[in-house]
């Protein structure tokens, strides 16, 4: 799982959302990378990103688990208007075990993985450990 946060307390948004992955039913949050500051991408003007990836032990199904994503960024104060705009929180399934899933809304693994050089760094972390 990959965790974002731009806008407010950013810290706190990635805590909260720890917590909140944490708490999901039969869910175990196994590890968390370091936060890393990233600049935005797409070339916006809008401030820095805290990053983090977690991973999860789930027995949810993908569907579930991005349905319970969206409910906690809600809960941080996300509001979807813009693509690739500034939020409080952004939660993305990056990898779902050796899992494969192409949906219009959900697809395993996000295909952005070979594009973000700070999502690779965090995922070896994690894997490392």
């Amino acid at each position: 799982m990959a965790l974002g946060s731009n806008l407010g307390n950013r810290e706190a948004h990635l805590q909260a959302a720890r917590e909140a992955l944490a708490s999901l039913p039969e869910t175990i949050l196994i590890a968390a990378s370091t936060i890393e500051e990233t600049e935005p991408l797409a070339g916006k003007a809008q401030p820095p990103y805290l990053n983090q990836m977690v991973l999860l032990q789930t027995r949810l199904q993908p569907r579930a688990l991005l349905e319970a994503l969206q409910a906690i960024e809600r809960q941080e104060g996300r509001v979807r208007t813009e693509r690739w705009g500034s939020r409080t929180l952004d939660l993305d399934i990056v990898r779902f075990g050796e899992r494969r899933v192409v949906e219009a809304d959900l697809i395993i693994p996000h295909p952005e993985l070979s594009n973000r050089d700070f999502w690779r760094r965090e995922l070896a972390e994690i894997e490392a450990r």
